[in-house]
């Protein structure tokens, strides 16, 4: 191999990343699927739908932050451990976030609001797909390699939502492992020794993630030896950080595409300029 051609190269990428992979894992939210809107329009949709009015969006979005990493804490995974049914967890961190936001509503009129929230985000509503995903998926299993997705989410994103956004178990990833599913949740890298097991038992070092943060995914997946990088979609403020510790951030998947396609142009063209 030529001494220039690692000059090409992405940061801590070797020049035939892609034929050493077997499996790439990816992040969903953020990564696969955006939120589309505010949470504040489906709360206020939810109130307004029970004969309530609207509650301020600041309010109600920093009440969820709170409530969730509160229910989090309490319950993780979902209440996986409890075991918990779904809507459980869920009805409890909606009253809380609605409180925390100062909204208290009687029992009635809460559970006709928690119904229409629940149902809304069981659904592809609040969801939006982005426009590379698909077709990155499909690349890559069409190259041999196995997909999973590696979420922080309950069945429901399994059965429902990346089904009715298009992104198909058998079409556009082979297996999931989610949180609420699993018991262990990003960035527990236990996460991901499921999905190298679920992907049959694959060595860390034949498998990439992709995802959007850091601390659950980049960091856990490097931990156990896995290839991975970051995408950043929306130039977020930490991104400059994120590259100053050593990940290889790219702007989405078409760029992931070329960053690992580009390798095997390179590769190809290899033995000629070698000679």
């Amino acid at each position: 191999m030529h001494s220039g051609h690692h000059l090409h190269s992405p940061p801590s990428m070797s020049p035939s990343l892609l034929s050493k992979l077997r499996l790439v894992t990816v992040d969903v939210t953020g990564t696969l699927i955006a939120y589309r809107g505010q949470l504040g329009d489906y709360y206020c949709m939810a109130a307004k739908s029970a004969g309530m009015p609207c509650p301020d969006y600041t309010r109600v979005h920093q009440g969820f932050k709170l409530a969730y990493a509160e229910m989090s804490r309490r319950h993780p995974c979902f209440g996986h451990a409890a075991a918990m049914p779904n809507a459980e967890w869920w009805k409890m961190c909606v009253r809380d976030s609605f409180a925390m936001a100062g909204y208290d509503y009687d029992d009635d009129t809460f559970e006709r609001i928690f119904r229409r929230i629940y149902a809304t985000f069981g659904s592809s509503a609040p969801y939006t797909v982005f426009p590379d995903a698909r077709r990155f998926l499909r690349w890559l299993r069409g190259r041999g390699l196995v997909v999973g997705v590696v979420s922080n989410a309950e069945c429901r994103y399994r059965d429902v939502v990346l089904p009715a956004l298009g992104l198909n178990q058998g079409s556009e990833w082979d297996f999931g492992v989610f949180s609420g599913i699993v018991g262990f949740e990003k960035p527990d890298p236990r996460i991901y020794e499921a999905a190298l097991e679920a992907a049959g038992g694959v060595a860390p070092g034949e498998a990439l993630h992709i995802g959007d943060s850091l601390r659950k995914d980049y960091a856990p997946a490097r931990s156990l030896g896995m290839h991975a990088l970051l995408l950043d979609r929306f130039r977020t403020a930490e991104a400059e950080s994120w590259r100053r510790s050593g990940a290889p951030v790219l702007p989405d998947l078409a760029a992931a595409r070329e960053w690992l396609a580009g390798d095997v142009i390179r590769e190809e063209a290899e033995p000629a300029t070698a000679r």
